[in-house]
């Protein structure tokens, strides 16, 4: 099945003229020319994004994701391909009304028209895993209904074979493979493929983060309606917006978009370092802004988390890099073993430096972030840094993050727009307020604890003394076993010389 499945990549890449990509270097030439004639019927008279988009779509929802995550970065393709490819973003074909309608009847067992006062079978939005339509409660609100692509599980799991085989072969063929861990990349991957496919996870996230941007006037999350979800299909409330990669529109809505990106960054750094909890899957076509500059999070199947020493890990290592203090980021990585322990501080301090020194204080629009990642790789493999599989995920939100910023305001200084919230997260973090909010946080466990001291003081000296006794007895039975066991030796030893002494023994 996977063999087939594989033969079905190659043979849509070759279908659609994408060995124009991969085969361009005249080494392959030879190859190039067996691969057209091979495929002599094919039409190629598309642009070429428009043919890669199209190859991505058939090849189904992992490689659809793929394509969203390269559309954002127009650093580092071209402009015509990047444009194409946005429209993987929210507007991939959809499934049929029908098909929809069968998956609600599944889901509620019952049919759409019971369910709903409303519901509009033509989706509003499609994506690689589920489509969204309008729709509205018996109660009155007005909802947006995420349905699962059906089948769409099987898919999925036939992809993340391919991908698990491929990441083999790169860990045994290539010299650099094992270094940069793929097949737990791909575990890692897979793991929120599967939070993906299960909408009562996704409700789950969606709910969490509602909770965690309550009132914060900076982002506004759906609320969901638990009585409606299931592992198939999600309610929650209808958003309004417009989405954020129409910056024409948002203009003249009179929307201040350099001060949208600032506040994006913003967002971005508190759901990491705040909540440790982070929608990781932030592209254009899962962000919509209301009319008064606030941001609307939609597509919640793909969150990331960070426990206290990844995030206190990571803090430091902005901060560090922020303030140019790249002896300490040096020094962090060592700390935290992601390089070698034989590796010299000050020589990856000086490689650091070359890479990052050369971007500070310039807008992201003259930041060649292409070239900056490849040198960074070219670092990390000189030196045989690990690659982090828990960090994956941040490390995609990161690209989506910037990639956005660069879209709303190429002036924008990434630099000096995160490095007073870092400071000021760090000064909660292990100053006084640090101190005051960790006091809260024990203070009810403390006010359980204190009380009982005296007690559990006795408990413990009174088990520590029965143990100490329960020691002594069985070290003296050890002991006298022991001596048991001499004895006996002795005895036998006793016995074979009496014998050897009797008179008709001589």
């Amino acid at each position: 099945m996977y063999l087939f499945r594989l033969l079905r990549i190659l043979l849509t890449a070759a279908r659609f003229g994408l060995d124009e990509f991969f085969l361009g270097h005249e080494r392959v030439r030879l190859v190039r020319i067996a691969v057209s004639a091979l495929f002599f019927w094919r039409d190629l008279s598309r642009p070429r994004g428009e043919r890669l988009r199209l190859a991505l779509e058939s090849l189904g929802p992992i490689f659809v994701k793929f394509g969203q995550m390269l559309s954002t970065r127009r650093d580092m393709i071209a402009a015509d391909i990047a444009d194409e490819l946005a429209r993987l973003q929210d507007r991939v074909p959809p499934i049929a009304g029908d098909q929809a309608l069968a998956v609600i009847r599944r889901a509620y067992g019952r049919e759409a028209a019971e369910v709903f006062a409303e519901f509009e079978p033509v989706p509003v939005a499609s994506a690689s895993v589920a489509q969204v339509h309008r729709a509205r409660l018996v109660s009155g609100e007005a909802v947006a209904v995420k349905v699962l692509r059906p089948g769409i599980q099987a898919v999925i799991g036939h992809d993340v074979q391919i991908l698990y085989a491929i990441a083999g072969l790169i860990e045994r063929l290539w010299w650099d493979g094992k270094r940069l861990k793929p097949r737990e990349v791909v575990k890692e991957f897979a793991k929120h493929l599967d939070d993906e496919l299960d909408l009562v996870r996704e409700a789950a996230n969606c709910s969490q983060l509602h909770r965690n941007f309550a009132g914060s006037g900076a982002l506004q999350v759906p609320e969901v309606f638990w009585d409606y979800c299931t592992s198939e299909v999600m309610v929650m409330t209808w958003m309004d917006g417009t989405p954020i990669s129409q910056l024409d529109e948002l203009r003249r809505r009179g929307v201040d978009i350099p001060r949208l990106a600032r506040s994006g960054v913003e967002i971005f750094f508190t759901q990491v370092f705040r909540d440790g909890f982070f929608h990781a899957d932030m592209h254009p076509g899962n962000v919509l802004v209301t009319d008064d500059g606030e941001y609307i999070a939609l597509d919640f199947g793909i969150m990331g988390t960070l426990n206290e020493g990844d995030k206190n890990y990571l803090a430091q290592n902005f901060l560090a890099f922020f303030r140019r203090d790249y002896k300490k980021v040096a020094q962090a990585h060592l700390d935290a073993g992601w390089v070698p322990p034989e590796t010299r501080a000050d020589e990856f301090e000086a490689a650091i430096r070359s890479v990052c020194e050369p971007v500070f204080d310039r807008p992201l629009k003259e930041i060649a972030f292409g070239k900056v990642l490849l040198r960074l790789f070219q670092t990390s493999r000189r030196f045989g840094m690990e690659i982090q599989p828990q960090l994956v995920m941040l490390q995609k939100t990161l690209l989506n993050i910037e990639g956005l910023g660069r879209q709303l305001d190429p002036e924008l200084d990434l630099w000096s727009t995160a490095k007073p919230y870092l400071e000021r997260w760090m000064s909660e973090q292990i100053g006084w307020r640090g101190w005051l909010r960790t006091f809260r946080e024990e203070a009810p466990y403390w006010g359980t604890v204190l009380p009982q001291l005296p007690r559990l003081a006795h408990r413990a000296l009174r088990a520590d003394r029965l143990e100490k006794i329960e020691d002594g007895l069985a070290d003296l039975l050890r002991l006298q076993q022991v001596r048991n066991r001499r004895l006996l030796a002795i005895a036998a030893l006793l016995a074979v010389l009496a014998l050897l002494n009797l008179p008709g023994l001589r």
